[in-house]
């Protein structure tokens, strides 16, 4: 048996995105305890039925403040040195960072990294953001040093880290994202009725909610009975969009606003083809989730998301933050009603090919040497 700790930032994507991992690491015996940036008593409710414990530390989740973040690195030396874990997993840029730099100078633990996507850090853009790339890369080779081995969820991060020598080949490992249950995400019949496009994710610019929310509009003007909806919370990050910003574009009646859910899958079981515009993603579990339910995809050529479609089988790859080629892809499908059944079962025999928590999760644990 072995002491372990996962560490993430958000405390809901504790269940909501390492749940199935967690228990599989009670299943298999070993002391397991969680830690997250925020209390939450649903998500500590949840975690002790799982039999997992769980411990809040400070962490800034978006933002730049050096005190803010000091503070996350102390709170975690001085954790880590209490529980005494023999097995660190920690996801995420922030947790991933402090994590590695406070367990220097500790060889008792053994540390593995989660990339679960590159980043706001990691985009084409400003000055200041080439900038904060150049921290970010130099902060992460630190912190990675101390890594027994990265674990990626597309192969693109993985070169991409590879080749900016932030971690060395050989401790460079992949998995197809964090898997979907196949059991709670059950196939479901389309619906003989309608015409719903559907986008699921945080109200975030590169999540492309705004190029989805110009489609819609530019394929109403030809087809005014298609529906575009959005389920999401919001977001405090500087990517955020408002919810001022989304409420404008449902007045003007180009999408549906439903705001965050707890279970998507009614929002899933009642739409015809699901939309994720991402401009980058490590692996997109509401990708995983739709394909799962038997679903067609619509999403961005970019990593992670390009492995979760096979052009003109299960769904289509669209250029990144190009709104055009998106309504014109979502017109494809409008006018091609007959091939959506083929495609959504396409999906649901990628996700149980490739994407099967289970498998996933075994594959975690052998990567990280914790099978028997």
């Amino acid at each position: 048996m072995s002491k372990i700790i996962i560490i993430g930032a958000f405390s809901e994507s504790l269940l909501n995105f390492r749940g199935d991992l967690l228990k599989a690491f009670v299943s298999a015996g070993h002391e397991v305890t969680a830690m997250a940036g925020e209390d939450s008593p649903l998500v500590r409710s949840a975690l002790a039925g799982m039999g997992v414990n769980f411990k809040i530390y400070p962490v800034q989740r978006s933002g730049l403040n050096p005190f803010k973040d000091l503070q996350t690195f102390f709170a975690l030396r001085q954790a880590l040195r209490a529980l005494k874990p023999d097995v660190v997993l920690v996801y995420t840029i922030k947790p991933i960072i402090w994590s590695g730099l406070a367990l220097r100078g500790n060889s008792e633990s053994c540390f593995y990294a989660l990339v679960t996507g590159l980043g706001f850090a990691f985009q084409d853009g400003s000055l200041i953001r080439r900038l904060l790339s150049a921290l970010v890369t130099w902060l992460y080779r630190v912190s990675l040093s101390r890594s027994a081995r990265v674990i990626f969820q597309n192969p693109d991060n993985r070169q991409f880290f590879i080749s900016k020598h932030i971690a060395p080949e050989k401790k460079c490992f992949f998995v197809n994202g964090s898997g979907v249950d196949l059991a709670h995400f059950d196939k479901a019949e389309l619906p003989a009725e309608g015409l719903i496009f559907l986008a699921v994710g945080r109200l975030l610019g590169e999540k492309g909610f705004r190029e989805y929310a110009k489609a819609a509009r530019m394929v109403k003007e030809r087809y005014p009975s298609a529906v575009f909806r959005l389920v999401g919370p919001s977001d405090p990050s500087p990517d955020g969009i408002s919810l001022a910003e989304v409420r404008k574009w449902q007045n003007a009646g180009w999408v549906e606003f439903f705001g965050p859910a707890d279970d998507v899958r009614p929002h899933l079981a009642h739409c015809h083809i699901y939309v994720l515009p991402s401009y980058h993603e490590g692996m997109p579990r509401t990708v995983l989730e739709a394909m799962a339910m038997g679903r067609p995809i619509l999403t961005t050529d970019v990593p992670g998301c390009r492995e979760t479609v096979i052009p003109g089988a299960n769904g289509f790859l669209v250029p990144k933050a190009n709104t055009k080629a998106l309504a014109e892809r979502m017109i494809w499908f409008i006018e091609h009603r007959e091939k959506w059944q083929r495609m959504g079962y396409r999906s649901r025999q990628m996700a149980e090919e490739k994407f099967d928590v289970h498998k996933i999760n075994h594959e975690m644990m052998r990567i990280m040497e914790l099978e028997e």
